[in-house]
C-alpha cells in the first residue's frame, strides 16, 4: 500500500491526468462539434448535386445523354451554366415535346424553383458557364431607361420589334414576344443566347447594359398610356401597319373612284 501510494503521489502524475483528460474532452468535441461552413456548404452541394442529377436522368437523359455529352436528339449541356439551365426549364421550353417544331415555344413550367435550382446545379457541376443572376443584376435599381432602349433598338429590335411585341423569323421560327416575361429570365436570354437568339456575353453587353434594357421593356410594357402615335395596331410595326395601309387605304382610293366613276356616268345619261 505504500508502494501504490507513493505511485500516486508520483510528481508526474498530475501531469498523465491532465493528459487523458485533455485527450478525453477532445475526443467529445470532435464527436459532438459541430462541422464549420466550408464543410456544411460542400455538404449541401453535394446533396443538391445529387438531388439535380436524379431529376436531370429521369427528364433530361433520353435526350441530352447520361452525362450531358449531348446525342443526335439534344445538344450537349456541358459548359452551358446555371443559367441556360433556369432559363429553359423555368419558361417550360424544357423538356421538350416529342414532336418539335421550328423552335420549342414557351408553355406551363412542370418543375418548382427547388428543383429547377438543383437541375442547375447539376449541369454547372458537368462544365463552367453563365451562373443564374441575382436581382442586384436585373433590378431596375440605377438603371437608365433611355440607354436601355437605345440599346434595344440597336441590338433586338430586329427580332422582337421595337417595342418587344416579337416578331416573324425564316422557315417557321420567330422571335417571341417579351411581354409579361421575367427580369431574370431576359437577362439569362442575352446571356446564354438560347434557339435563334445570339447571346450577348460581356464583352458585347455589360451588366449595366442589360439591366438598362430590362428597364426599358418594363417601362414599355408595363404603360397604361395612349399611344403617342395613335392606333399601334398591336405595335407590330412596318409590315402589319404598310399592310393596313395597303388593305384600307388603297382600297379606300379605289372604292372612292369607282363611285365617282359611276356617278359620272350616271350624269351622262341622265
Amino acid at each position: 500500500m505504500k508502494k501504490l501510494s507513493a505511485r500516486r503521489r508520483h510528481p508526474l502524475a498530475a501531469v498523465v491526468v491532465l493528459l487523458l483528460a485533455l485527450l478525453f474532452s477532445g475526443g467529445l468535441y470532435a464527436v459532438f462539434a459541430p462541422t464549420s461552413k466550408a464543410e456544411a456548404d460542400e455538404t449541401a452541394q453535394s446533396l443538391t448535386i445529387e438531388e439535380g442529377k436524379k431529376l436531370y436522368s429521369v427528364g433530361c437523359a433520353s435526350c441530352h445523354g447520361t452525362g450531358g455529352q449531348g446525342t443526335s436528339d439534344g445538344p450537349s449541356l456541358v459548359g452551358v451554366g446555371a443559367a441556360a439551365v433556369d432559363f429553359q426549364v423555368g419558361t417550360g421550353r424544357m423538356p421538350a415535346a416529342t414532336s418539335q417544331g421550328p423552335q420549342v415555344p414557351k408553355k406551363k413550367n412542370i418543375y418548382s424553383q427547388a428543383e429547377i435550382d438543383q437541375l442547375a446545379t447539376y449541369i454547372a457541376s458537368l462544365g463552367a458557364g453563365p451562373a443564374v443572376p441575382t436581382e442586384e443584376q436585373y433590378g431596375p435599381q440605377g438603371a437608365d431607361i433611355a440607354k436601355g432602349g437605345e440599346l434595344f433598338r440597336t441590338n433586338c429590335a430586329q427580332c422582337h420589334n421595337f417595342t418587344g411585341k416579337g416578331g416573324a423569323l425564316t422557315h417557321g421560327k420567330y422571335a417571341p414576344t417579351l411581354e409579361g416575361v421575367a427580369p431574370k429570365h431576359i437577362y439569362e436570354a442575352m446571356e446564354t443566347g438560347p434557339q435563334n437568339m445570339p447571346s450577348f456575353p460581356e464583352t458585347t453587353l455589360s451588366e449595366k447594359n442589360k439591366k438598362d434594357i430590362i428597364a426599358y421593356l418594363d417601362a414599355v410594357n408595363s404603360s397604361k398610356s395612349e399611344s403617342p402615335g395613335g392606333l399601334e395596331l398591336g405595335g407590330l410595326g412596318p409590315v402589319s401597319e404598310g399592310l393596313f395601309g395597303w388593305i384600307f387605304g388603297l382600297g379606300g382610293l379605289i372604292a372612292v373612284a369607282v363611285w365617282v366613276a359611276a356617278r359620272t356616268a350616271k350624269a351622262k345619261k341622265s
